[in-house]
C-alpha cells in the first residue's frame, strides 16, 4: 500500500498526458498518425492494453480484500508490458519505416525486430531503475531499503542494455550512422552526460542520499532522448519525411498553438502544484487513498 500511495496523487496526470500527446499528435503532424499506426498497430494495442490494465488493477486493489494480491499481479502485469511495447515502439521509430507517398507498405510484423526487442527490454529496466529510486526518494524503513538494495543491480542492467543500443543504433540505418560520427566534437557529449548520470546515481545510492538517485535517473532518461532526438532529426518519420512535410496546414497549427498557450500553462500548475501538496516521504496508514 506504500507504494502504491507515493504515485496514487499524480496517477491520473498520466492520462491528461496521453490524450494530450494523442490529439496533438493527430492535429499537428497527421502524417505522421497515419504511418505510424499502421506500421504499429500492435505494438501500440499492446501499449494502451497495458496501461488500460495497469490503471484499472491500480484502482481495484484498493477496493478489494480477499484478492488484492491478484491485482497486485495484474497491475505488475499491465505495467511490464505497457513499458516493454512502448520500448519496443521507440525502437521501431529508430529503425525507421518502409513508405511510398506518404503511405505505409510494410507488414504488420516489420516493427519487431532484435533490436525493438532490445529497445523493449531497455525501457522496462530503465522504468524499474525509476520506480526503485523513486521508492528511496518516497518511502523509508524497510520499502526504502529495499529499494536501496536493488538500485544498483537495476543500474548495471540499464548500462548493458543502453550501451549495446548505443552501440547498434549507429549501424540501423546509415543516416544515423553519419550523424553520429560526422560531429564527435558535439553529440558525443550525450554519452558523456549519461555516463556522468549513471554514476551519480552510484555515488548518491552509496552515501544512502534520498532525493539524488531520482533526479539524476531523470538527468540518464533526459540526455538518452536527446541522443534519439539528435540521431533522427529533424526526420518525423524516419527515414523519409522531415518534421516540415510531416506537418499539417498553418491554419491547422495555428489553431493547435493557441489552444495549447491556454492548456499546457494549466496543467503544468496544477501537476506542479498537486507534487508540492503531496511532498516527502509516505507512511504505512498515510496515504491518498
Amino acid at each position: 500500500d506504500v507504494a502504491m500511495n507515493t504515485v496514487a496523487p499524480v496517477w491520473d496526470g498520466n492520462e491528461t498526458w496521453l490524450v494530450l500527446g494523442g490529439a496533438g499528435l493527430l492535429a499537428a503532424f497527421p502524417m505522421v498518425y497515419s504511418i505510424f499506426l499502421p506500421a504499429l498497430y500492435i505494438g501500440v494495442f499492446l501499449l494502451l492494453a497495458g496501461l488500460i490494465f495497469r490503471g484499472v488493477a491500480f484502482e481495484f486493489r484498493f477496493k478489494a480484500r480477499t484478492s488484492r494480491y491478484l491485482w497486485n499481479w495484474a497491475f505488475a502485469g499491465g505495467s511490464t508490458v505497457a513499458s516493454f511495447a512502448q520500448g519496443a515502439v521507440v525502437g521501431a521509430y529508430i529503425q525507421g519505416f518502409e513508405t511510398a507517398n506518404g503511405v505505409y507498405v510494410g507488414g504488420a510484423l516489420d516493427w519487431l525486430t532484435p533490436f525493438t526487442v532490445l529497445t523493449g527490454l531497455g525501457m522496462l529496466a530503465g522504468y524499474s531503475l525509476l520506480g526503485s529510486t523513486w521508492l528511496i526518494m518516497k518511502t523509508e524503513g524497510y520499502l526504502q531499503q529495499w529499494a536501496y538494495k536493488i538500485t544498483l543491480p537495476l543500474l548495471l542492467a540499464v548500462l548493458v542494455v543502453f550501451g549495446i543500443i548505443g552501440v547498434w543504433t549507429p549501424f540501423v540505418d546509415e543516416m544515423v550512422r553519419e550523424r553520429w560520427f560526422s560531429n564527435l566534437s558535439i553529440i558525443w557529449v550525450l554519452p558523456v552526460l549519461t555516463l556522468l548520470c549513471a554514476i551519480q546515481i552510484y555515488r548518491s545510492v552509496r552515501d544512502r542520499r534520498d532525493g539524488m538517485p531520482f533526479v539524476a535517473t531523470m538527468g540518464l532518461f533526459i540526455t538518452t532522448y536527446l541522443g534519439l532526438v539528435v540521431s533522427r532529426w529533424p526526420y518525423v518519420v524516419p527515414p523519409e519525411y522531415t518534421l516540415w512535410e510531416a506537418a499539417s496546414a498553418y491554419e491547422s497549427q495555428l489553431f493547435l498553438l493557441l489552444g495549447l498557450l491556454f492548456v499546457i500553462p494549466i496543467v503544468l500548475v496544477y501537476t506542479a502544484w498537486t507534487y508540492w501538496v503531496f511532498r516527502g516521504k509516505v507512511r504505512a496508514g498515510e496515504g491518498y487513498h
